[in-house]
């Protein structure tokens, strides 16, 4: 049985099971050793999949009952493509996001196909115009505040890279932006009231605010975004 399709039956057997499995047991289960069925089972813990262990003499592991795993199926070909993208969002606000998803793909990605893939990626190099700028915001609160629709605090230096000036800003996030070399929020700044982007690495500090804004019209940020040769991810 190979590494991926023991998992899958792994995570089924628990699924099922109405007491703790120790992992002598699993290992006699599917024979193979109890080191190795520890490895599996942290890998899919680091994927993401709710094994949690019980201590005592009655003790092993369990899942959570309503967890299902579903089917990910992907070839070489389409896993080197989905690592490969996230590998690109490293300096990006996604960054944090695409490390977990990046190990979840790697956990769970068919043993035959691993050694050629690792292969491919270590072949792959990317040449910037720029390096990427460094930010004194944690790049991940950017994305959460926009998930979470909230109203966020910025101070944002000024548009000339000799201007030392900045403005405190508080901005309805909206959008993330991505403009050549540079990473921009873009949302309704209520100091200017109207749509702005502010490149990442000129916010110097942001705080997010507990307010949740009612919603803005969608044209406003379509209209701003028609003045420039824009694509959708999705």
């Amino acid at each position: 049985m190979k590494r991926a399709e023991r998992q899958y039956a792994l995570v089924d057997l628990l699924r099922g099971a109405r007491r703790p499995w120790s992992a002598a047991r699993l290992a006699g289960e599917f024979g193979v050793s109890s080191r190795t069925i520890e490895r599996d089972i942290g890998s899919l813990q680091l994927a993401g999949v709710p094994i949690y262990a019980d201590l005592g003499a009655a003790g092993g592991y369990s899942i959570l009952k309503e967890y299902s795993l579903p089917p990910l199926n992907l070839s070489a070909t389409e896993s080197l493509a989905v690592l490969a993208g996230l590998a690109l969002l490293e300096s990006s606000p996604y960054q944090g996001a695409a490390r977990r998803a990046h190990a979840k793909i790697a956990a769970v990605m068919d043993e035959e196909h691993r050694a050629p893939v690792q292969e491919m990626l270590g072949r792959m190099q990317v040449i910037d115009a720029a390096p990427p700028a460094d930010s004194t915001v944690p790049l991940g609160m950017l994305s959460d505040a926009i998930a979470a629709r909230r109203v966020v605090r910025i101070t944002y230096l000024g548009e000339d890279l000799d201007d030392a000036t900045s403005t405190v800003r508080d901005v309805e996030t909206m959008a993330l932006l991505r403009a050549g070399d540079a990473w921009l929020l873009a949302g309704w700044c209520r100091l200017r009231e109207a749509i702005r982007g502010f490149r990442i690495e000129r916010i110097t500090r942001m705080e997010i605010l507990d307010e949740v804004p009612p919603p803005r019209d969608p044209a406003l940020l379509e209209a701003d975004l028609a003045r420039w040769p824009t694509r959708r991810l999705g």
